[in-house]
């Protein structure tokens, strides 16, 4: 049975992929629980944005790539990073700033990459990784390969200049690239309905002649099925295309934000409408059982724990790593 979104026909889910996409989801809360209690300890400096509630997006668009497909993430990416395949040992390590980081210990939270599996890196400046992103797909096109590049924007960046930039340079050239809008209705601290004007990021990509859909982002089963043609009409040579994601940040900005811009009683609400344990109920209706829902949580709860005391154990790196990997023109400014 197919069900008819605009021009993509959402297709019946498998609950065995639906089950192991749940076990991601539940590896991504976990390490987001646990950035947040590190950074408490003083185990994570700088800051961490958490991506709780918005699981379901970056595990169903993932769940759709190759590994040698690419995606550009942005400063709330964990979950992307951890849905594309990054190692959970390697990123736990890059937070605590050690030895064996998927940076060697330098990016921190915000700068998570890991080549290998197509995770091209974040960048903290709104609409930046989009170019960057774009940029991506453009090699891919000159080069000719079969890869698809995923983006991943929040609903604050449809806002910013690079934003059209980039959706104008992946029309004109045809790219092949897929924008992912996370709608999480917060650019910050602001709604981010009160400070924009029109219908809002899909329009906005109409406006390039991209087409565009909107998803309900805390379904798994929806996002997962629309996400499906999506990456095939990119990878067939249909151009960008547009995924609008309706989801909702429970947590705040940054993990140590109290939410005090939030009416009373708004977060809450949300709380029964996220995406973990909507799919919960989902599973339960398609037979799984409990045990093997607890079985589930047990697993993702024992192998963030196990991240974070191996990089608890891991060594910082020898302070002379800080002049390696420096860009520089001509002769070398540092010296040993």
């Amino acid at each position: 049975m197919t069900v008819n979104i605009g021009s993509v026909h959402m297709r019946t889910n498998s609950p065995d992929r639906i089950f192991r996409m749940f076990e991601t989801m539940l590896l991504i809360r976990e390490f987001e629980d646990a950035a947040h209690r590190a950074l408490q300890e003083g185990l994570v400096h700088g800051s961490v944005h958490q991506s709780i509630g918005q699981e379901a997006v970056a595990v169903g668009v993932c769940s759709n790539l190759r590994r040698d497909d690419l995606i550009y993430s942005n400063h709330r990416g964990h979950g992307h990073a951890i849905a594309k395949g990054a190692n959970l040992i390697a990123m736990m390590k890059e937070l605590f700033g050690r030895v064996g980081g998927t940076n060697g210990g330098k990016g921190g939270s915000m700068h998570i990459a890991d080549f290998s599996v197509g995770m091209l890196g974040a960048n903290g400046i709104l609409a930046d990784g989009l170019t960057m992103g774009v940029g991506a797909a453009q090699a891919v096109a000159l080069k000719g390969e079969d890869k698809v590049v995923g983006v991943f924007v929040g609903d604050g960046t449809t806002n910013r200049g690079p934003f059209y930039e980039g959706l104008n340079w992946a029309k004109v050239f045809n790219l092949p690239v897929l924008i992912i809008c996370e709608d999480n209705a917060y650019a910050s601290s602001t709604l981010t309905k009160v400070v924009t004007a029109g219908g809002g990021p899909a329009s906005r990509a109409r406006a390039f002649d991209i087409p565009a859909v909107t998803v309900d982002g805390n379904d798994l089963c929806a996002i997962e099925a629309v996400a499906t043609e999506l990456i095939k009409k990119v990878r067939s040579g249909e151009g960008p295309q547009f995924l609008h994601a309706k989801t909702y940040r429970v947590k705040g900005h940054v993990s140590r934000d109290v939410l005090a811009y939030r009416a009373k009683g708004e977060t809450e609400i949300h709380w029964q409408q996220e995406p973990i344990g909507r799919c919960e109920k989902w599973l339960i209706g398609q037979d799984v059982t409990s045990e093997a829902i607890a079985q589930a949580h047990a697993s993702a709860k024992a192998a963030i724990a196990e991240a974070v005391e191996l990089a608890k154990a891991a060594p910082f790196p020898d302070a002379m790593l800080a002049y390696e990997d420096v860009q520089d023109v001509g002769a070398p400014q540092c010296r040993k």
